[in-house]
């Protein structure tokens, strides 16, 4: 028995990196759940947890960027009431 698990570890470790990726059970809210499984049916996800990774790897990027957003706001005090009324205009919101 103990050469099997020996054997069944080592397999394991071919294919599967443990520090790569760690399996966890969340709980989603019916609709979410039912996006997600939409974008996995039309291609636009290879899985759930694909569609789920990405989707909180893209919630990181954002977070990090308004660091930085926020970061470069401290140091040069942030964009002018000027500024902003010329970047309104220029994305056509006013």
């Amino acid at each position: 028995m103990g050469d099997q698990r020996g054997i069944r570890e080592a397999t394991a470790t071919c294919w599967y990196d443990g520090g790569m990726t760690t399996k966890i059970a969340i709980s989603l809210p019916d609709e979410v759940l039912a996006s997600a499984r939409r974008a996995v049916d039309e291609g636009r996800a290879s899985s759930l947890s694909g569609y789920i990774a990405s989707t909180l790897a893209e919630r990181q990027d954002y977070e990090d960027l308004a660091a930085l957003l926020a970061e470069m706001a401290a140091e040069t005090g942030g964009p002018s009431d000027e500024d902003r009324r010329w970047a309104r205009r220029a994305l056509g919101l006013d």
